[in-house]
Formats: structure tokens, sequence, C-alpha cells
């Protein structure tokens, strides 16, 4: 099942999809957009393009497990998100998904790859929807209950 990951930022979003079988995740893109409705106007048609068959939203979930003001304007969008899309929305937690995007982006640039400051940003946010799509798709992060 092809899924869309999403990495909802204020200003950026990053994006990943799994393959046709559902196995593997892979960085899309990063959109920069001015608002939450803006952000489901572009993503919509990415989606279908792609064939995703659900969609699966990192939640920003507190490190008490508790839901702040992030996590709860996230899935006010995930609910937007959804009626506007007709395809199941999956919440997953993304809390620790940056973090090990920085260290894959870290490892990258130590290996050789040039990275600027700025292509950096760029790849980061689709590198961590990647990371919390692959671990989804591995089953080592459950859907977030909600």
């Amino acid at each position: 099942m092809r899924t869309l990951a999403i990495d909802l930022g204020a200003r950026r979003v990053g994006l990943a999809v799994s393959d046709a079988a559902g196995r593997l995740a892979s960085a899309l893109q990063v959109l920069t957009v001015g608002s939450s409705q803006e952000a489901i106007q572009r993503i919509l048609p990415i989606a279908q393009q792609h064939g995703a068959q659900r969609l699966v939203v990192g939640l920003p979930l507190n490190m008490d497990d508790s839901l702040g003001p992030a996590a709860r304007q996230t899935l006010a969008w995930g609910r937007q998100l959804a009626a506007a899309s007709a395809l199941p929305v999956i919440y997953v937690d993304e809390r620790l998904s940056s973090f090990e995007a920085d260290q894959q982006l870290a490892q990258r640039r130590r290996q050789g790859e040039a990275l600027t400051r700025g292509r950096k940003k760029q790849r980061r946010d689709a590198l961590a929807a990647a990371v919390f799509l692959q671990a989804f798709l591995d089953g080592t992060l459950p859907a977030v209950e909600v």
C-alpha cells in the first residue's frame, strides 16, 4: 500500500513516500507554505500523483506523551486533510524524527556529500518524514490513538 508521510511545520512541510509494496520509504520533497490551508491544497495533487492510499502525519507529542498546542493543531489539520483527500489519516509520534534526520545528514556530510546550510534545511524535513514513515512501515512505530 503506497503511503505519503507528512512532517507538518509552520512554514515547511516535509514529504516522504513509500514504494507500492509499502516496504521502503523515500524522502520526496519539502514544500514552503504560507498557511495550513495552502499545505493541504499543495499536498492533495502530490498524493494523487503518487497514488497514495493513506496518509501518515507526524504528531509532535510532548516528551511525557501528552498533547500540547502543536499536537492539537496537527490533529485539527489532519481532520481537514482527511476530509479534503478522502484518504485515511494515521498519526505517528514524530518526536525524534528530526534528530534522526540530522544524524543522517551529518553522516552524509562526513562521507563527503556537499551539504550547504540551505540544502540541509531543504532536505531535513523530507528526511524526517521518511524516518518516521520507515519506522511505521517496519512496525516499530505504532499509530497514535487519538
